[in-house]
Order: structure tokens, then C-alpha cells, then sequence
């Protein structure tokens, strides 16, 4: 078994938030000398070596593990099953403690007072330890300690887009830790404390590759990569985390020999069947498969007159008796669709394409949805989908590396625009129905349902790039935990984790994060408007620089006006993919919100907003707010010099020195841009670059 590594030895920014230095047991010394446990299931025997591995950094000594009640105060750590057999007074609520749940009590053993960390199941008692440690070093009091607590959504899974070379697909972090130089790495021990890291904020899947599937990741299915794909396996199992792989779904004509990948030959089911029972002799937990397929040039049951349904249960039905899921993708558009043509609408396609098929695909498929309609801008409206199929279990997907927000340089705190998204009220079963219970499949009373964010880490001393950014993968994982948490609340909680307790740090780091989406917007696409940036690697402004717009401007910018109306009266008519009443509110320019105006009306630049500006004069001032408010993050990040280790304060000032940079950059070009188109000055008389 892979040992817990000396994180001494490493970047302080390596710890990320299982940094057990910046706190103490305080309080709860008088439970950690002794640790009680019967079982010896793998993860079990993960969830003692990491209660062990803390409790030493935070009392300067091992605890006892034992078998046996000692005679003084103890930490109890097993199942429901293995309390059974123990003469703890524990009282707990069976329906509460849900699928992965767990309990942590103070209970009697006659007169000896137990510290109990109860699981419904092996990984609910790891995650019960990762709570406890959490709430040590966040500075919770005995009194606050007791809890039972389950994961909101059954699926919870980082996406990784790593191809077999070492390089990663929107990769902002360094190179990929699973493969290199088209071979699996043989060192894990950076995929084990990877793991940890992900059990300690309960994810519990992990897709290995990229889903655009390449020549050499189409082979990861075959005997070539599978004893090392289960290699990987064998490490996150030690965590509760199951591991995935992306197809090609042409897979059966470019490996498989076979003339055909037409879902409906039986030659090609019985290939995918015996490809997947194979997988299985190597991996018997295996998750499944994640389809990209007929998008951006991809394969998929188009080429065959099939639909998206007739391709995921082909591969579903083979997946089936072994336990396992498909997660098919709905970015699904015409990348090439003529712009000049107004009538046409990327927003819409998603909707067109799955809406119809609601209720056809198998119940082992998972529909996986990216929030927004288009593709993680900074700002566009939630997904209409998520309110359109009842009858098909859905997956929300997140974007946790900054592709269009700042790419790991600039600081964007994403947890703030996800808490929008899960609050976000589809109205699909009446007021209240949130994006949260949709995807979680209680909405619709489906069996299967989660959330799913693409990973930002790679090789890099921080696995972020960015150090900051590492709040933005632990806020995935909490907020895919337990919907209801705030963003704020997540801050303040990853920061105490991360850099201590001291007043100062707290409140500068907690308020630096919370601004940064709203300052990074300014300073970048305004009102919902969109893209903006240079094509192919999506960094820095380009405001024509929509990657498909070689038939003119995604935005239909032009001397009198800019947006896209969407309206039925007189646009595309994508409003009318929303349940009422938000399909009005997005209809009537009147009651659309300000910040999506431009995603859904076309205005002239003299609009008045309901701040009383005109369009034009927002542009301008927005991204000069944006770029002085860039600078004040780094004379925040500056007061605490001498306060935060020194390797990982000149790592975040480096990076915040880039985003002033990047800033002005954006404030210079795009409100030039929109001057030159205009003709409009700015009412303030501030230089604008001609």
C-alpha cells in the first residue's frame, strides 16, 4: 500500500488544504491518544491511516491504534455493521444517514466518553474522518462537532482532460499526472495523495482521459493499457473512487477491425460487449465510459442515421450487468453553422438535439449537461435542459479550470457563479425547482444523478498553477457535496484549512475570492455578451475573436448596436426552451436580467440599463473598474507579506501581477474597440486608446 507522502519534503503548496500544521487538537486531546477500530477493509484501513497521519501532525505524537476499549477516552471509527457488536450508546436516524453517509457522536462506554465516527458504508467513514479533521482545523468546538451528514448528490466526479503525451486539453497546471510519452507514469505517488485530496472533499469518480479521443487514447480500452489503466484503479479504490475512461465511439472501426461503429449491427454490440467484459477482468469496480460524440468533429451515431439515444444504450446494454454508467455529453451543435444566417442559434442545440429523445435512453445513461448553453463563459444563462428532461437522469457540468475565465493566471473564485447555477429555479415542477434537485434526480425521481467539474490540476508544485485556484477544486467538491453550503462559507473554510486561523488572512484571502468573479467580468465580456478572446487558446481579449465566426462576429456587433436576440418575437426563439415564467422574463427586454441582457436582446449602444446607463457607457466603465480593481488584489495580497509561507505568497503575487497586465490589456482593447464601432465617448473623458 502506497504510505501517506512526507508532504515536509514537498512546496507548502502541495498540502493544499490537508495542511494539518496551522492548527492544533485544542479541545478534543483528550479523545486522540487512542484509536478504536475492528475492520480491516481497505478503506477503512485508508480512513485510519489518515486519522493517524493528522492527529501526529497535530499533536506532535502517534495515536494507538487498537482493537479493544482502552480505559480512557477514545475515537471509535467503523461502520453501521461494526457498531453492532460495541456497547455505544449511539442514536442515529437510519434515513438520514444516506448512501456514503456518516455520523460523528460523543456517546458513553460506561463512564469513558467515546468520540465515535460512524459510516453507513467503508467510504462514509472515510469521509466522517476527513469531517473530523476538518472541523479540528477549522476550529469547531466539541460542542459543534456532532453531526450526521450525507452527500446531497450519489454522483460526484472530476473530469480530466489528459491525453496519453503528458499534455492536458485546457490545461493550466502543468502536465498531466496520470500519463507521459504515451504510456502510463509508473510513479503513483503523486495519483495517491491526488486522491486523498479528493476523498477528503468527497468526490468519488474520476474520468482518467481526454473526452476528445485521440489516436493513442482510443487503444486505453485494450489489453496494451489496461493492466497499467488498473494500476490507477487500484490507488483511488483505496479512496472510494472509481475511475472512468472516455471512448471514441468509432472505436470498433479504428482498433476493432469491424466496417462499422453503426450502434444498431450487432457485430459492433457484440464488440463493445467483449471490450467491456475485458475491462472489467481488470477493473471489476469500474465506473464506466464518458461519450463526446458528433460534436466539434467527432464520431457518433450521426454518421450512421442513428440518434444519441440508439448510441448510449448500445453502450449501456454492454455496460449494464457489471454495475457501470455512460455519461454521454450534450455539447453537442454545429460548429460550422453560417453566423450571417440569424434564424441560427448554437444556444438552442443542445435542447433540439435531447429534448425529443427525453425518456428513450436507458436508465444506466447519464445525460451530462454543461450549465450553460453555450460553452463556461464567465456569464450566459443556465441550461433550459435541465428543466426539459424528466425522464432521463442528468449530470450538471462544471468547469473547474479557467478556460474562459482566466486560465489559472488571472484569480476567478468559480464557487460563487456554481451557487447561481444549483439555486437556479427551472420551474419545471413549479416554484422550487432548482437545478440542485434536478440534478440530484429528486426532482424527477431519477435513480441516477450528480455533478461533474473538469479537473485543474496537473503537474505543478500548487496542482493548480494559480495557488488560489486550488479554492476553486475544493469548492467543486463541497458544493457537489452539499449544495446548500455558500460560497462564502466555503472561502472562509478553505482558507483556515489552507493558511491557519490568523484574523488578517482570513478576511484579505475570503475577500479577494469573493470579489474576484465580479472583477474578472468586469474587465472582460460585459452584460452576457460572451467570448471575446483570441481563438484556439481562449486567453486575452479578441472581441471578433469567436472561435467559429469566420462568417462574421458571434455577437453582431456593429456601429448602431451589439447581442443576440433570442426573443420569439423577433429572434432566434430560444426563450422559448424555458418553462414560464422565466421564458417571459427572458422575453421581455424590460424584466431581462441586466447582466444576460446582450445574451438575449440585440440594443442599440445608447440602451438605457437599470442603473440608469447607457450600454456603451457600461462597457467603458466596467473595465476601467475591472483593471483598478485587478490592482487592488494584489495591494490586498501585499498586506500579508511575512504572514503566508514565502514560496506560495511570491507564486500568487507573480500571478497577480499577470492579471494587471491582462487587465488593462482587456480594458484597452475592448473598450477601443467599441469606441471605434461607436463613436460615442466616454462621459468621464477618460483615455481611450484610438
Amino acid at each position: 500500500m502506497l504510505k501517506i507522502s512526507d508532504v515536509d519534503k514537498k512546496s507548502k503548496a502541495y498540502n493544499c488544504w490537508l495542511n494539518y500544521e496551522n492548527c492544533s487538537v485544542g479541545e478534543y486531546q483528550d479523545f486522540c491518544n487512542y484509536i478504536k477500530v475492528k475492520s480491516t477493509h481497505p478503506i477503512i484501513n485508508t480512513a485510519i491511516e489518515e486519522l493517524k497521519f493528522g492527529l501526529n501532525k497535530l499533536m506532535k505524537k502517534e495515536p494507538l491504534i487498537l482493537n479493544y476499549s482502552p480505559k480512557s477516552s477514545y475515537i471509535f471509527v467503523g461502520t453501521l455493521e461494526d457498531l453492532k457488536n460495541e456497547k455505544l450508546d449511539v442514536q442515529i436516524k437510519n434515513e438520514i444517514l444516506k448512501e456514503d453517509g456518516f455520523a460523528v457522536k460523543i456517546v458513553k462506554e460506561g463512564d469513558t466518553d467515546v468520540l465515535a465516527i460512524i459510516g453507513q458504508n467503508e467510504k462514509g467513514v472515510l469521509y466522517g474522518v476527513f469531517y473530523l479533521l476538518r472541523a479540528i482545523c477549522s476550529g469547531n468546538s466539541l460542542n459543534e462537532i456532532e453531526i450526521e451528514d450525507g452527500p446531497y448528490n450519489l454522483l460526484r466526479i472530476i473530469n480530466h482532460w489528459d491525453n496519453l503525451n503528458g499534455e492536458i486539453e485546457r490545461g493550466y497546471a502543468g502536465q498531466s499526472i496520470f500519463f507521459k510519452d504515451n504510456k502510463v507514469v509508473e510513479d503513483l505517488s503523486r495519483v495517491k495523495d491526488y486522491a486523498r485530496l479528493l476523498a477528503s472533499i468527497g468526490i468519488n469518480g474520476v474520468v482518467l482521459n481526454n473526452v476528445n479521443v485521440h489516436k493513442y487514447e482510443t487503444e486505453l480500452i485494450t489489453d496494451k493499457f489496461l493492466p497499467d489503466v488498473s494500476r490507477i484503479a487500484d490507488v483511488f479504490r483505496l479512496y472510494g473512487i472509481k475511475i472512468y475512461l472516455s471512448i471514441n465511439f468509432a472505436a470498433p472501426v479504428e482498433i476493432g477491425d469491424l466496417p462499422t461503429a453503426d450502434p444498431l449491427d450487432e457485430r459492433v454490440k457484440k464488440w463493445w460487449k467483449e471490450i467491456v467484459e475485458n475491462i472489467y477482468r481488470y477493473i471489476p469496480d469500474f465506473g464506466g465510459f464518458l461519450v463526446k460524440a458528433d460534436s466539434e468533429f467527432r464520431p457518433g451515431p450521426f454518421t450512421y442515421g442513428r440518434n444519441h439515444a440508439e448510441g448510449a444504450n448500445m453502450l449501456a446494454e454492454a455496460l449494464k450487468p457489471h454495475g457501470g454508467l455512460v455519461f454521454w455529453r450534450a455539447f453537442v451543435y454545429n460548429c460550422m453553422v453560417d453566423w450571417r444566417d440569424r434564424t441560427q442559434d448554437r444556444a438552442k442545440a443542445a435542447y433540439e438535439n435531447f429534448k425529443p429523445l427525453d425518456g428513450q435512453f436507458m436508465d444506466n445513461v447519464v445525460l451530462q449537461i454543461k450549465y450553460g448553453p453555450m460553452d463556461f463563459q464567465i456569464r450566459e444563462p443556465v441550461s433550459p435542459l435541465f428543466g426539459a428532461m424528466e425522464k432521463t437522469n442528468v449530470a450538471l457540468e462544471l468547469q473547474i479550470t479557467q478556460e474562459y475565465t482566466g486560465q489559472q493566471k488571472d484569480l476567478c473564485y468559480l464557487p460563487t457563479m456554481w451557487k447561481e447555477i444549483l439555486d437556479f429555479d427551472t420551474y419545471a415542477k413549479g416554484k422550487g425547482s432548482t437545478v440542485a434537485k434536478v440534478v440530484n434526480g429528486s426532482l424527477f425521481g431519477m435513480k441516477y444523478g450528480g455533478i461533474v467539474g473538469v479537473s485543474n490540476i496537473g503537474d505543478s508544485k500548487s496542482w493548480t498553477g494559480h495557488p488560489l485556484a486550488q479554492a476553486n477544486l475544493y469548492g467543486f467538491g463541497r458544493l457537489a457535496w452539499n449544495p446548500l453550503l455558500s460560497p462564502k462559507e466555503i472561502a472562509e473554510e478553505w482558507t483556515k484549512l489552507t493558511f491557519g486561523h490568523d484574523e488578517q488572512v482570513i478576511n484579505t484571502i475570503v475577500s479577494m475570492l469573493m470579489a474576484s468573479r465580479d472583477i474578472y467580468e468586469k474587465y472582460t465580456a460585459p452584460l452576457g455578451v460572451g467570448w471575446m478572446v483570441n481563438p484556439g487558446h481562449h486567453y486575452g481579449p479578441n472581441p471578433e475573436g469567436y472561435e467559429y465566426s469566420h462568417w462574421g462576429t458571434y455577437h453582431y456587433a456593429d456601429y448602431k448596436g451589439i447581442g443576440v436576440d433570442r426573443t420569439v418575437a423577433t429572434g432566434t426563439g430560444y426563450t422559448a426552451q424555458y418553462k414560464e415564467p422565466i421564458a417571459s422574463m427572458y422575453e421581455n427586454i424590460e424584466t431581462c436580467p441586466d447582466e444576460l441582457l446582450l445574451f438575449f436582446h440585440h440594443v442599440p449602444y445608447t440602451h438605457k440599463l437599470k442603473s440608469g446607463k447607457t450600454v456603451i457607457q457600461h462597457i467603458y466603465d466596467t473595465h476601467f473598474e475591472g483593471a483598478e480593481e485587478a490592482k487592488g488584489l494584489k495591494e490586498k495580497w501585499l498586506t500579508l507579506r511575512g504572514k503566508i509561507d514565502e514560496e506560495i505568497f511570491e507564486m500568487v503575487l507573480e500571478r497577480l501581477e499577470m492579471q494587471i497586465k491582462n487587465a488593462i490589456e482587456w480594458r484597452d482593447v475592448v473598450n477601443t474597440y467599441f469606441y471605434r464601432k461607436t463613436g460615442i465617448r466616454d462621459v468621464h473623458n477618460r483615455k481611450i486608446y484610438e
